[in-house]
């Protein structure tokens, strides 16, 4: 592993494959979270979005996800607590991939955003 570079990986994604194997291309080995197996807790949320620059939970929502519309997760009224805890127990509703290197954060959307950061 690369010191401090992680992904959160999701191998059915056909963009966090490639911005995997971009990292390795250009000789990054990072952690591998499997996010969907082991969810983040909502202190790891916050660093993420805070490391994201973010100033919502929803900007790292996957606001095309027919889960988001049938939770009604569009829904202004809800809080920012509201919109992690969701996260949580449904962690397909994260965008993903995520990068994290040299305390920042970027997804992998396109997969060259995260080269930035290494």
């Amino acid at each position: 592993m690369s010191a401090g570079v992680a992904i959160y990986h999701n191998p059915r994604c056909s963009k966090s494959r490639e911005t995997l194997s971009l990292l390795r291309a250009n000789g990054v080995e990072p952690e591998i979270v499997l996010y969907l197996d082991t969810p983040p807790d909502a202190q790891t949320i916050h660093s993420l979005l805070s490391k994201l620059g973010f100033s919502s939970a929803r900007d790292l929502m996957r606001k095309k996800e027919e889960l988001y519309k049938e939770l009604n997760l569009q829904e202004e009224s809800l809080s920012e607590d509201q919109l992690i805890q969701a996260m949580i127990a449904n962690p397909k509703l994260i965008e993903r991939p995520i990068v994290l290197a040299n305390g920042q954060a970027r997804i992998g959307r396109p997969p060259e955003s995260v080269l930035e950061i290494l």
